[in-house]
């Protein structure tokens, strides 16, 4: 057997876990933890001859370990080592190992969570923190601090701090292994434009193979990039002698063992790689990286409820990752689609997977265990509150839990299909409307990429089409646009009739019409079933409150119901890629529970009116509308009231003694802060709409009606009889002058103001107050123009001083006029002389 660099610590990790409950090991890509470590262990005393079990972050890793395992022991998978993955198994009754990925584990906690015969949980590849390795490991620490204290925990990373993790599990040791690695050039290229990436990525793979040695390694962020590449390649000199191998999670395993292996015949390889090669995979003979640089993940919106793919720059470690690809069996080359000064700006670490996926499945799982607080178990990333949120309200939506966020008997039965619990829920609810084959082939295909290829500039994303060809494929070859990715429709057919197997039903048992489709997608996504917007064929409404629409015209667009089941995400308004037409009637009877009758009385800022309307709504979704002859009046005027708050308040028929009543009233409260004088500002009339005008509006819903209303009443009714009564008393509308005019008073200002022609003021030695004396009217003293010639507080200074020098300007400016040298012994006039 090769020696590799993780053989020399083997002991050191024996006697660490024989004293120990749990241990970090830290070893570097290509040291051979993932093959050596657990056949090292199984025959150590503590493990007393039970299984180990180990969790891998990918389903082909898991087949590949096993796989390599079992032959380094000259057996076939099954004996001592195994593989336990999603609707695929190859375990035996003498079985040791296994190896177990697609949250297996879980399943297996979820069951007993004493773990029975299993005496060692490791958790490889443990830096890629996918979501069912981060729960797996809360559960299993519980599970040993509660159950088994004898059950030993190892954790295995490449690229991870071990620290924090040791510390999450208790303080245990942390074991780190050198690893061995080939030098490997790295050669920066310059980062290609979006629309340019594949032609970059293909010229760089001919450069490697016109210039270097040995089978090349390309990471490319997904399929779709994949295949483009692969199509570059095929007219390329350069490639034209070698094998081009495609290598990603969908792919069958045959081809993804032919991406593996060396090639039989000696040619050299391109293997067109996802992420799914960084880890875990040792692809003989590779001695050249070409790195994209991208990679594509999930991020889930907790406002939409919606998940899209990003595709991002990769992380430091992932760069460092692939690179050391290059260098596990010699010294190799990677070639870096990105400079060096792009290179030293890559983020550390990629973001772990529990805080940027929908956790939906999470939180059932948090619920089958009986956690009602996900803090009380150990996270070294808690699960974000605002996505927990919106999963746990997903999950009561769909039955799973109850009120008080319990699981319930639907959500158990949901818990033990191992899908996402929409699918789950759609499959049982199939199995109650007597549609469960129809479901499971609806499942199989939600969980595979789609199965059609569209071809330029033609898409249709009616799912019923990729129900037809699961049934009868050829026929649709070439129709409509489309042709069948052969292979995708090979796992989905296989897979479809896997769940039937699970479910015991027959090949056509409840296979349904795909007419059905629409309402067993509602059952999947009730919050997406929508509604077209009037006036625009491509543009829908949803039941979760936000939109949808189409990117072109396509026949599903002219449907009037959709239950939708892909989309893009956009929080505003996200495009439809997969769908299916249902009926209102189809709602009406499967979702009657969940429709309410309302009554709305709304402004319509258009039309300026109030509007009426009984509605029946899922959720947010109106499914009907009609005009309300009968309206509560109450809600009539409090409809009518939010209108006038969104006009302003300009739009009330306001009157100037209605607008000095205010000023007075705003003079008394600042006169008297602790009084009770109400607050007539506009900022508080409108917030205070509803109570002091709404009695009022009886009768008025559109704009025009508020010529007719009654404002003084209204206005009037804030005020008591007694507060009226003080306010005419304490700040009058009017002033009588020595000439005998009642002269009004000016609150618009600081200070009241008294505007009034001087002769009018003859004879009067004091200035007028209000508010009993304690407030001095501001004089404006005008002239017989009634332009202001003086302003003052204090008449009787006026008197004995300016008034020599203002009566000699306005004698000579109005000489009919009377002007006395005394003005205290004169007599006030309002008239140009006394009629003396």
């Amino acid at each position: 057997m090769t020696a590799l660099p993780i053989d020399p610590i083997l002991p050191q990790i024996r006697d660490a876990l024989a004293r120990s409950a749990g241990l970090v090991l830290q070893a570097p890509p290509g040291a051979g933890k993932t093959t050596r470590v657990p056949l090292a262990l199984l025959d150590a005393p503590w493990l007393d001859g039970r299984k180990i079990v180990m969790l891998e972050p990918r389903r082909l890793a898991a087949r590949a370990a096993a796989a390599r395992m079992a032959a380094s022991l000259g057996q076939a998978p099954g004996e001592t080592v195994g593989w336990r993955i999603r609707l695929d198994s190859r375990v035996g009754p003498t079985t040791r190992i296994e190896v177990v990925t697609e949250g297996i584990l879980v399943r297996m906690l979820q069951d007993d969570p004493s773990l029975p015969g299993v005496g060692l949980v490791i958790f490889d590849e443990f830096h890629e923190r996918s979501l069912h390795a981060d729960l797996g490991l809360a559960l299993a620490l519980e599970s040993q601090q509660s159950l088994r204290e004898d059950l030993r925990l190892l954790v295995m990373s490449a690229t991870l701090d071990g620290g924090p993790v040791a510390a999450l599990m208790g303080g245990v040791p942390v074991i780190t292994s050198e690893g061995r690695a080939f030098p490997v050039e790295t050669r920066f290229l310059t980062r290609p434009e979006p629309r340019r990436f594949a032609d970059e990525v293909a010229s760089a793979v001919a450069r490697a193979l016109r210039e270097d040695d040995g089978d090349v390694l390309v990471f490319l962020p997904g399929a779709g990039e994949i295949r483009r590449v692969d199509g570059l390649l095929a007219e390329n000199p350069a490639a034209r002698a070698a094998v081009i191998a495609p290598l990603y999670g969908d792919l069958g395993q045959d081809a993804q063992d032919q991406a593996i292996r060396p090639d039989k015949d000696g040619r050299r390889k391109v293997v067109l790689a996802t992420a799914i090669a960084e880890t875990s995979l040792t692809i003989d003979g590779v001695r050249v990286v070409v790195d994209g640089g991208q990679m594509r993940v999930p991020r889930f919106d907790p406002g939409s409820g919606m998940t899209r793919l990003a595709t991002l720059a990769v992380s430091k470690a992932s760069a460092d990752q692939r690179r050391g690809r290059a260098g596990r069996q010699a010294p190799g080359i990677c070639y870096r689609l990105w400079s060096e000064a792009e290179d030293r700006a890559l983020r550390p670490w990629s973001a772990p997977e529990i805080t940027e996926a929908d956790l939906a499945p999470l939180a059932l799982d948090l619920a089958q265990w009986g956690v009602a607080d996900a803090a009380s178990l150990a996270w070294l990333d808690p699960p974000p509150a605002a996505h927990l949120s919106q999963a746990r309200a997903l999950l009561t939506e769909l039955g799973a839990l109850d009120e008080c966020g319990r699981i319930t008997g639907h959500g158990r039965a949901m818990a033990r299909l191992p899908m996402h619990p929409r699918l789950a829920h759609m499959i049982l609810r199939g199995m109650d409307t007597g549609l469960g084959g129809l479901a499971c082939d609806l499942a199989a295909l939600l969980e595979e990429r789609d199965i059609l290829r569209a071809g330029r500039g033609f898409r249709d994303g009616d799912i019923r089409l990729r129900l037809e060809a699961l049934r009868s494929g050829e026929r649709l070859d070439s129709r409509h646009g489309l042709s069948v990715d052969r292979g995708a429709l090979s796992r989905v057919r296989q897979s479809a009739k896997d769940w039937r197997r699970r479910l015991g039903l027959k090949s056509d048992e409840q296979r349904g019409d795909s007419r059905d489709a629409g309402i067993l997608l509602a059952f999947a996504y009730p919050d997406r079933i929508a509604r077209r917007r009037p006036g625009g064929e491509l543009r829908y409404a949803m039941a979760n409150g936000r939109g949808a629409v189409f990117a072109d015209h396509e026949p599903l667009a002219a449907e009037d119901w959709l239950a939708l089941a892909e989309l893009d995400g956009d929080r505003r308004e996200a495009r439809v890629f997969l769908a299916a037409p249902l009926s209102l009637g189809e709602i009406e009877e499967h979702f009657a529970d969940q429709i309410q009758s309302v009554t709305l009385c709304q402004w319509d800022g258009r039309e300026d009116l109030v509007l009426a309307r009984r509605q029946r709504r899922l959720w947010g979704l109106v499914l009907d509308d009609k005009p309300l002859r009968d309206a509560d009046p109450s809600a009539m005027a409090a409809a009518m009231a939010d209108g006038i708050r969104a006009m302003g308040l300009g739009c009330l028929p306001w009157t100037p003694d209605l607008e000095k009543l205010r000023r007075r009233v705003a003079f008394m409260r600042e006169q008297e802060p602790d009084g009770d004088w109400p607050d007539l500002s506009d900022s508080a009339l409108a917030e205070d709409l509803g109570n002091w005008l709404a009695p009022f509006l009886s009768g008025v819903v559109r704009r025009s009606h508020l010529a007719r209303l009654d404002l003084a009443a209204a206005l009037g009714a804030c005020l008591s009889w007694e507060q009226k009564r003080r306010l005419d008393d304490l700040a009058p509308t009017h002033v009588e002058v020595p000439s005998g005019s009642r002269i009004p008073i000016d609150y618009s200002g600081e200070t009241p103001v008294l505007a009034v022609r001087l002769q009018e003021m003859f004879g009067c030695a004091d200035t007028p107050r209000i508010n009993r004396g304690q407030v001095a009217l501001l004089l404006h003293l005008l002239s017989p123009a009634r332009r202001p010639v003086q302003v003052t507080r204090d008449l009787a200074s006026f008197w004995a001083n300016a008034y020599r020098q203002v009566k000699a300007d306005l004698k000579g400016q109005y000489p009919k006029h009377w002007w006395p040298d005394d003005p205290m012994q004169a007599e006030p006039t309002a008239r140009a002389k006394p009629r003396k």
